[in-house]
C-alpha cells in the first residue's frame, strides 16, 4: 500500500498498540498532525501546555501501565524542550518513543528555520535514535524503536522525521506481512530487522548459566548476615512476587531504592525501607553491617551509597542486573549474574532452602525502633500523606515533583504495589510531577492518582492545570507549602550556617486563586482538622470528574530526616536537630 510518511506513522503506531500521543503541534509536524486529525478516533492526542511536559506525561503513562509512552513536538524548540524529560526517563529506566519533526532534508546543516541536531544532542540520554530517509523505511523504524524501548533494560528512544519524509509516499507493509513482498523496499526491513537484534543484544543480553546460578546460591546460603537491596530493575521485570519469596526464603531484610518503592510491602516483617541519604535507620545500619549484600536491578547511586569506599566495607556484592554496565559501576560485586531479574529470582529459588530467623533478625528489629522524633506542629506533612493513603486506598497511584515532598512521600506513604510511586529518581526534574501524573490516570483510568509536589516544583508545571481541566482528567493535587525551596533550605540550615540564599518564595501566585483561574476547584488548610475536611472535599470533586488542589500549608522549618551529609558513611546520620 502506498501511503505517505505521515500515514505510515500512524498505522505503525496503531499497530504498536498505542492509544495515546502526548504533544504540541509546529510547522514541521503539521503533516502528522494532519493525519492525527484523520485518525482521532483511533489514537487519542492530549495537548499539553509545553513540550517538556509532553514527555513527563508519557513517561508517566509508562510508569504506570508499563507500556511505552509516546510524545510528539516539531523542531527546533519543540524538539529541544523534550530533552529534560527524555533524560528523566533514562536515568530512571523508562520506556519512551520520542518523535520530533525536523526541517526537510534538503535543509538539514543549514541553520534553517527552527533546525537543531536533535538526534546528536539526544545521543547521551537515549538508547538509540534514527533520523528516517526514505518513507518506506518508517514502518519498520517504529517497530524498531518500540523493541528497544521496552527491551532489557527499558529506556528512551528517538525517531526524528523531516519533514519532507512525512509528505512522500512510501510503501506500509503491515507486520503481518514482512517477508511477503519482494523489491529494495523488503530489503530495507530485513536489513533493519538484524540492526534491531543487535541494538537489544548490546543493551540486555543474558548470558547466565546454571553454573552462575549454583554460585549465587552458594553466596545466599553460606550468608550469615545478609541484606537484599532492591530497586527499579525489580519493577520493571515484574519480580514483586520473586522478590517477596526470595526474602521470606532467606529470612533476610529488603532495603529498597528510591526506584524500587511498591516493589516490596512496606506492612512486611522483613522490609526495612528506604536506603541511602534520607534511609531508615534500619536499612543503612543493616547495609553497613551486612556480610552479604544481595544487589537487584540497581545502580548503587551516590544517593545510596554516600562514599563508596565506606559503604557495606565488611559485605561481599552479589549483584543480578540485565544491563552489563552497571556491573562495577559504582560498587564492585564479587559475583555477577546477567539477565532479567524475574527469571534469575524463579531459578534462583529452586536451589534455596528455607533459611531460620537467627539473630541478624533481631538486630533488624531494634534498628527499626530507631527513627526520628517528630516536632509538633499544626499541620505535618507525615500526617498530611498518611491522611491522603488512608483516604485513597491501596489501589493508588501516586506521582510526585522533587525536593522535601518527595522524600516525605517515599519515607510516609505506604506503597504496597509496584507501579504506584512515580518520580524522578535519577535526574531529579523539579517540574515532573502534575504531567506524570495526568498520564498516569490516562493510562490507568481505573486508578485513583494523586500529586504530592511542592510550592518550588508547582510553578514549573502549573500551566498543566489547563490540561487537566480541559480534558477532564481527575487527579488530586496536595501542594505542600511551607514558601521555600525546601530541601536546599535544609542544606543551608545544617551546612551553610543558615544563610538562606534565595530560598525563599514568599511571593506571588496565590495557587488556590491559581488554580480556580484555571476552572480547577481548591482549598487551603493550615490544620490537621481542616486538611481532613478539605480532603472530604477534594475527593467528592474527584468522585464528580474534576481534578482538586489542596494547598497544605506548613511550617519553614521542617526537615526531612534521616539525612546522611554528603561525603559521610551512611550509617552517620542526623536524626534531630535544627
Amino acid at each position: 500500500m502506498q501511503y505517505t510518511g505521515a500515514r505510515i506513522l500512524m498505522e505503525a503506531l496503531i499497530e504498536q498498540g498505542v492509544d495515546t500521543v502526548f504533544g504540541y503541534p509546529g510547522g514541521a509536524v503539521l503533516p502528522l498532525y494532519d493525519e492525527l486529525y484523520r485518525y482521532r478516533d483511533r489514537i487519542r492526542h492530549i495537548l499539553v501546555s509545553h513540550e517538556q511536559h509532553a514527555a513527563h506525561a508519557a513517561d508517566g503513562y509508562a510508569r504506570a501501565t508499563g507500556k511505552a509512552g509516546v510524545c510528539l513536538a516539531t523542531s527546533g524548540p519543540g524538539a529541544t524542550n523534550l530533552v529534560t524529560g527524555i533524560a528523566t526517563a533514562y536515568m530512571d529506566s523508562v520506556p519512551l518513543v520520542a518523535i520530533t519533526g525536523n526541517v526537510s532534508r534538503h535543509l538539514l546543516g543549514k541553520d534553517s528555520f527552527q533546525e537543531v541536531d536533535i538526534a546528536g544532542i539526544t545521543m547521551p540520554v537515549v538508547k538509540h535514535n534514527w533520523i528516517v530517509n526514505e518513507a518506506h523505511t518508517l514502518g519498520e523504524i517504529v517497530r524498531e524503536a518500540f523493541t528497544v524501548a521496552q527491551s532489557g533494560r527499558p529506556g528512551p528512544v528517538l525517531i526524528d522525521l523531516p519533514r519532507d519524509i512525512t509528505t512522500r509516499q512510501g510503501v506500509w507493509i503491515p507486520a503481518a506481512r514482512v517477508g511477503e513482498t519482494g523489491g529494495s523496499e523488503n530489503r530495507a526491513v530485513q536489513v533493519m530487522s538484524e540492526r534491531a537484534h543487535r541494538l537489544i543484544e548490546r543493551n540486555g543480553r543474558e548470558t547466565f548459566s546454571a553454573g552462575d546460578l549454583d554460585q549465587a546460591a552458594a553466596m545466599l546460603l553460606n550468608a550469615e548476615r545478609p541484606v537484599i537491596y532492591a530497586g527499579g530493575g525489580v519493577v520493571a521485570s515484574g519480580a514483586s512476587g520473586e522478590l517477596r519469596s526470595l526474602a521470606e526464603r532467606l529470612n533476610a531484610p529488603v532495603a529498597l531504592s528510591l526506584m524500587g518503592i511498591g516493589a516490596f510491602p512496606p506492612e512486611h516483617r522483613l522490609y526495612t525501607g528506604l536506603v541511602g541519604m534520607h534511609g531508615t535507620v534500619a536499612s543503612n545500619q543493616a547495609a553497613q553491617r551486612a556480610d552479604l549484600i544481595i544487589a537487584l536491578g540497581v545502580r548503587f547511586s551516590d544517593r545510596v551509597t554516600s562514599r563508596t569506599d565506606c559503604f557495606a566495607q565488611g559485605a561481599a556484592v552479589l549483584h543480578l542486573d540485565i544491563d552489563s554496565a552497571e556491573i562495577n559501576k559504582n560498587v564492585q560485586a564479587d559475583f555477577f549474574v546477567l539477565g532479567d531479574i524475574k527469571r534469575l529470582l524463579t531459578k534462583l529459588l529452586e536451589r534455596l532452602p528455607p533459611r531460620p530467623e537467627s539473630g541478624w533478625n533481631g538486630e533488624i528489629a531494634r534498628w527499626k525502633t530507631q527513627t526520628p522524633r517528630i516536632e509538633p506542629s499544626a499541620l505535618h506533612p507525615r500526617f498530611v500523606i498518611e491522611e491522603t493513603a488512608r483516604r485513597l486506598g491501596k489501589e493508588a497511584i501516586v506521582a510526585t515533583d522533587v525536593g522535601q515532598h518527595q522524600m516525605w512521600t517515599a519515607q510516609f506513604y505506604p506503597f504496597s504495589r509496584p507501579r504506584s510511586f512515580l518520580t524522578s529518581g535519577g535526574l531529579g526534574t523539579m517540574g515532573f510531577g502534575l504531567a506524570a501524573a495526568l498520564g498516569a490516570k490516562l493510562g490507568r483510568p481505573d486508578c485513583p492518582v494523586a500529586l504530592f509536589t511542592g510550592d518550588g516544583s508547582f510553578r514549573m508545571n502549573c500551566a498543566e492545570l489547563g490540561t487537566a481541566k480541559y480534558y477532564g482528567i481527575p487527579i488530586l493535587m496536595v501542594l505542600i507549602n511551607n514558601r521555600a525551596l525546601g530541601m536546599v533550605r535544609q542544606w543551608q540550615n545544617f551546612f551553610y550556617e543558615k544563610r538562606y540564599s534565595e530560598t525563599a518564595l514568599d511571593r506571588p501566585p496565590d495557587f488556590v486563586k491559581l488554580a480556580e483561574a484555571y476552572g480547577i476547584p481548591a482549598y487551603r488548610a493550615e490544620t490537621e482538622a481542616v486538611f481532613a475536611s478539605m480532603l472530604d472535599r477534594a475527593l467528592d470533586g474527584i468522585a464528580s470528574g474534576s481534578s482538586v488542589l489542596i494547598e497544605a500549608l506548613i511550617s519553614v522549618d521542617e526537615l526531612v530526616l534521616p539525612m546522611v551529609p554528603s561525603g559521610k558513611p551512611i550509617d552517620e546520620q542526623i536524626l534531630g536537630g535544627r
